[in-house]
């Protein structure tokens, strides 16, 4: 009891001591580099509205969140970047950054970064990613977390070759996606994981005009996956056929499972492959479950992917209300309408959408209907 008692009072005094340091893009009352100097752990950084020119930096603390105020700040890396690697770097600890636009990075070696994330925890709430080498790019810390909420990713640099990701988790331990849009793509893939764990859930994943990535989500090397309520759409001009991968870069971890539960995949190449595993390449024990999963367009799912698939629907893009302009709901008047089965009978709990991917950006909740439909929207 004592030492609780101890806890709690020393939370109470860093909570009280914890300071707010405000910066601006002109430099008043600060620039975002000397907030970042002087803050402590537990601190927050407020960024007002404005665009940040070249303000790149490594954040060194073990607790800091770096919020925008009002109107999201843009910090436009302008040929500036931190040791060679991103416009911020987030070097351990438990980091919070929201509503804040990052653009433009670029370093010699041609993998610059938005973010770059080495180690520790890291939650991006709210925040827009834009025209950089790399959206966000991790290091290989297996216990690593990186937690991204309500974001946007989009326009990967189109220069031949450089195969540019929009977001590319290596070998930490979890990834979780939620309520996010990424779009425009260039030879690279949306979404590359080679997490431990990842969990992609009512996220709008679609290439779209101008798109011209490769995979849109790639799993490297397996681990245990879980992709719930996505919709996950292929651009004409890819740079590759298959839309999600699965571990075709062999096994890293022990769990390797694959479970892929009420998501809407589209392509509009001419012939796709919506699914492809290697499970020869992850071993013995490695599962693919897939139920109630909607594709549309012409293209394979569950030929030569070695798994159980239930419940999962085919149809003509004209079976949407209009994918163009990103609805992807079954038309009013679809006969695959209320024709799934719950999807907890077929999978488990885990298989169970509990919120929709909810435009511009973010989910709203999802009550279970009287009747289920195949996909990834229920409205």
């Amino acid at each position: 009891m004592k030492s609780l008692v101890a806890l709690l009072l020393a939370l109470a005094a860093s909570a009280a001591s914890a300071a707010t340091w405000p910066a601006g893009p002109d430099g008043a009352p600060m620039s975002f580099q000397q907030a970042l100097a002087r803050a402590a752990d537990g601190d927050t950084i407020e960024l007002a509205p404005g665009t940040y020119k070249g303000q790149v930096g490594v954040v060194a603390q073990r607790r800091l969140t770096i919020r925008g105020v009002g109107e999201r700040p843009v910090f436009d890396a302008d040929g500036a970047h931190a040791e060679g690697k991103a416009i911020w770097v987030v070097r351990d600890g438990d980091i919070t950054i929201e509503n804040v636009e990052f653009r433009g990075a670029r370093v010699p070696d041609g993998n610059g970064a938005a973010l770059r994330f080495e180690k520790g925890r890291l939650l991006l709430r709210r925040c827009r990613l834009v025209d950089n080498q790399n959206g966000l790019l991790t290091g290989n810390d297996s216990a690593a977390e990186l937690v991204i909420q309500d974001s946007e990713f989009a326009r990967a640099p189109q220069v031949e070759g450089s195969l540019p990701h929009l977001l590319y988790a290596g070998r930490i331990g979890r990834l979780e996606v939620t309520g996010s849009r990424f779009h425009q793509g260039f030879e690279g893939h949306l979404i590359k994981s080679r997490a431990r764990t990842t969990h992609l859930a009512y996220n709008l994943i679609v290439d779209g005009e101008g798109g011209g990535a490769s995979y849109e989500i790639d799993l490297a090397n397996g681990g245990d996956a879980l992709i719930v309520g996505n919709i996950v759409a292929q651009s004409r001009q890819t740079q590759n056929p298959v839309v999600i991968a699965y571990g075709a870069e062999g096994r890293v971890w022990e769990r390797n499972r694959l479970l892929l539960s009420h998501n809407t995949l589209v392509s509009d190449f001419p012939l796709a492959w919506f699914l492809r595993a290697w499970p020869d390449k992850l071993g013995a024990g490695t599962t693919i479950r897939a139920v109630n999963n909607l594709t549309v367009g012409a293209g394979l799912f569950a030929l030569g992917a070695s798994g159980d698939f239930d419940g999962n629907r085919w149809s003509f893009a004209s079976a949407l209300e209009g994918p163009g302009a990103l609805a992807f709901e079954l038309a009013r008047d679809s006969r695959l309408r209320g024709s799934a089965e719950d999807p907890r009978t077929l999978a488990g709990d885990e298989s169970l959408p509990t919120a929709e991917f909810s435009l511009p950006i973010g989910t709203r909740p999802l009550a279970s209907p009287a009747a289920w439909s195949p996909g990834a929207l229920q409205r």
